[in-house]
């Protein structure tokens, strides 16, 4: 749906979009020219304007000539700036660096890859205000285009959330969304290193809310998120949902020492009844491995809370913002000297 144009005037609503950009050379100059037209005064289906002030776009470092990318867009539309990380952060990381940035009422946060249709900001900022929420995620009307089985396994990693955190809203995430411009800098200020961003919000806003979007097919490009990667995506959304982790682990202690219990009452009435035979070297052996299997994921899964702390206790940041490299000493050419 094309959003009508708005008489000249003051916008009701700014917003600044941010785009991490990690492999985006292809595809990202694509989502610009989408964006361009939502820099004049637009209108919104229930009648509210707004207008795109800025485009934050995040380098991340990625593997492709993305940099290239992000200099010649900026030259070309003057809404849009660079935001340089020092090194790789993660997707999470650099869309808060580019929160961090922005000076809009709202903020949109997309993908790089064209899967996310601009023209859908109107729909979401008229499900914020007729809703008052301060967050809205995409809900999604199709299925995601990754796959049924990188489908199935996002779908199942929310359940999972969902349980651990004790939060509905933890089905709905999407990396589209649109947010109070207050709310995603004040998470951007205080959220430590390794924190999974969509866990932050639900922290502090105060409503959270979905609005309905066709999702579309990716660019032509390969995802960045490998099963290595996608695995510790999800880690990181359990171990930043609390202290929920460590109550699982403490259930599932309990268990275990309900069924030693319980086995060593059998074990007694055996020996009572003298039914105990030399044999049980393979349950007894089983056993041990159970138990020792358990014991190092339960150091395992403290290890990794312990780590989180002594990361922020140590003052590791999420991000570092830097300038262009390219117009610093890193980009100065070989001068020769007469």
């Amino acid at each position: 749906m094309t959003l009508p144009a708005a008489e000249p005037g003051v916008a009701d609503h700014s917003i600044s979009i941010v785009i991490p950009v990690y492999q985006g050379e292809r595809t990202l100059a694509g989502v610009l020219d989408e964006i361009e037209p939502l820099t004049r005064l637009s209108i919104t289906p229930d009648g509210y304007t707004f207008q795109v002030e800025e485009v934050l776009l995040v380098f991340d470092h990625g593997p492709d000539n993305s940099a290239s990318t992000i200099r010649d867009i900026t030259t070309q539309y003057p809404f849009a700036r660079g935001i340089w990380l020092s090194k790789n952060f993660g997707q999470h990381a650099a869309t808060l660096a580019g929160m961090a940035s922005s000076g809009g009422d709202w903020i949109v946060t997309l993908d790089e890859d064209g899967q996310h249709d601009p023209q859908a900001i109107g729909g979401m900022l008229d499900t914020a205000m007729r809703e008052q929420a301060s967050v809205v995620y995409a809900k999604p009307t199709n299925p995601a285009p990754h796959g049924a089985l990188r489908n199935s396994a996002s779908k199942g990693a929310k359940y999972l959330l969902t349980k651990l955190s004790g939060s509905g809203a933890a089905a709905d995430y999407q990396s589209y969304r649109l947010m109070l411009g207050n709310i995603g800098r004040s998470v951007a200020a205080y959220a430590g290193s390794g924190v999974y961003l969509d866990v932050a919000i639900g922290w502090v806003a105060a409503r959270v809310t979905t609005s309905p979007v066709e999702l579309r097919e990716e660019g032509e490009r390969s995802s960045g998120y490998s099963a290595r990667r996608l695995f510790s995506h999800f880690w990181r959304m359990i171990l930043t949902t609390g202290t929920r982790g460590l109550r699982l682990v403490s259930g599932l202690g309990v268990v275990f020492a309900l069924v030693g219990v319980v086995f060593a009452v059998v074990i007694f009435i055996q020996r009572l009844a003298g039914d105990i035979a030399i044999q049980g070297w393979a349950s007894l052996s089983v056993l041990v491995l159970l138990s020792a299997g358990f014991i190092l994921f339960s150091l395992g899964v403290i290890a990794e809370y312990i780590g989180i702390n002594v990361n922020m206790a140590m003052g590791k940041p999420p991000y570092l913002i830097t300038t262009d490299p390219a117009d610093g000493p890193l980009g100065r050419t070989r001068k020769s000297v007469q």
